[in-house]
């Protein structure tokens, strides 16, 4: 296809466009990647001026390649459990949960966001890998009444410190009272939504859940004029927040071979809880033998770095490979180059020096202290409102 601007994408129809992608191309995608066999927008200019728009103001982004896995029946809730080693017994109705998806091993096959919309009602919001297949495969000898299925539903992000403001012009001011990581239904010019108080930004945000794919571009549009007094940009998940926030992305902070007490995230799994789930025998294992290997924050000495790294970048002590650098990049605000990384334990101490080998040769960095900005999560947490109750985060 040719956009209005002459610039020339090429698509196929083995990967699936969101309900948004011509409403994206109107409004200035550059250029596209794939994520859960969908084309999704990595591009509307300058990635530096995307972070600036998005921490000064608000951005919204078509994350409909967060695909949905649907589960319902009498027995939602027991499977959901199942799938997920963190502790659902005080799920509520209208509340989200961050979870891990195991397998038999230990090792992490997704990060979604989970959504409990009515007793017996479940959205798994997925990381990039074939949950749906997973879950159907589990389900088949699972004894319970359960149905799966991925719905008609496509989720936009609407992300920073202006979001508020643009959420209460668009569903009212009641939105002003919704928690971090509870949800509500609303309808946009008639469209009907989920909002959910999440986000993939570590900003104040939220994820707008379209339940009618025929109206994408409606929407889009919808939010895009709401939110032009309050300075709304079209733009793309940041990859300099989300690494200044520790935020993980699949396959490049973690996978199947990645458990989570490598990650420090030892709260999200409910060993000593009666819940059964797949991959408990061997989280039990994990967590009593101990890591080899843990994540930490680096800082990179040198000249910034052009942008993300796109091959992990080995780490090394007196020569030896110790690890590697998962995610990395500049951050204009912190004037530094930050990273993830995954490194033997005996070398994940603060402070520790080690050797990176990047393209352009050999820089030292420093473990440091992770996230690098707001590392008690008060933005997206206290933001707009100080609602009381707990979080589902």
């Amino acid at each position: 296809m040719t956009t209005e601007q002459g610039m020339e994408f090429g698509f196929g129809t083995q990967i699936r466009k969101s309900p948004y992608f011509d409403a994206t191309v109107r409004w200035g995608a550059r250029d596209f990647s794939v994520y859960n066999h969908m084309y999704i927008p990595r591009d509307f200019g300058d990635p530096e001026q995307n972070f600036w728009n998005l921490v000064n103001d608000a951005i919204l982004c078509d994350v409909a390649v967060e695909r949905q896995v649907q589960i319902t029946g009498p027995d939602a809730a027991q499977f959901v459990q199942l799938l997920t080693p963190r502790d659902l017994s005080s799920l509520a109705v209208g509340q989200c949960k961050y979870v891990l998806i195991t397998n038999a091993e230990g090792g992490i096959l997704n990060d979604p966001v989970l959504l409990r919309l009515a007793e017996d009602k479940f959205w798994l919001s997925l990381a990039d890998s074939d949950i749906l297949l997973w879950a159907q495969g589990v389900a088949v000898h699972a004894g319970l009444d359960v149905h799966i299925c991925e719905p008609d539903v496509s989720p936009l992000q609407l992300q920073g410190p202006r979001s508020g403001e643009i959420a209460r012009a668009l569903f009212g001011e009641d939105i002003a009272d919704l928690r971090y990581y509870w949800l509500r239904e609303y309808h946009v010019v008639g469209i009907p939504v989920v909002v959910s108080r999440t986000g993939w930004s570590s900003e104040l945000g939220y994820e707008i859940y379209l339940l009618d794919g025929s109206r994408g571009g409606e929407l889009w549009e919808a939010i895009m004029a709401a939110g032009q007094p309050f300075g709304l940009k079209p733009g793309h998940t940041s990859t300099i927040r989300r690494i200044e926030g520790g935020m993980l992305s699949y396959h490049a902070d973690m996978d199947n071979q990645t458990n989570p007490f490598e990650l420090g995230l030892d709260r999200l799994v409910a060993l000593d809880s009666d819940a059964e789930f797949v991959g408990k025998a061997a989280l039990k294992r994990i967590r009593d033998n101990g890591v080899t290997r843990r994540q930490v924050g680096l800082v990179i000495d040198g000249p910034p770095l052009a942008g993300p790294n796109t091959r992990f970048w080995a780490l090394s002590v007196g020569g030896a490979t110790v690890g590697k650098v998962t995610s990395a990049v500049y951050s204009p605000r912190l004037e530094k180059n930050i990273a993830l990384a995954m490194v033997a334990v005996e070398h994940a101490a603060l402070d520790t020096e080690l050797e990176v080998a990047m393209p352009d040769g050999q820089r030292l960095a420093r473990v440091v202290q992770k996230p690098f900005y707001d590392p008690k999560k008060k933005i997206t947490a206290a933001a707009l409102t100080a609602a009381s109750g707990s979080d589902g985060v």
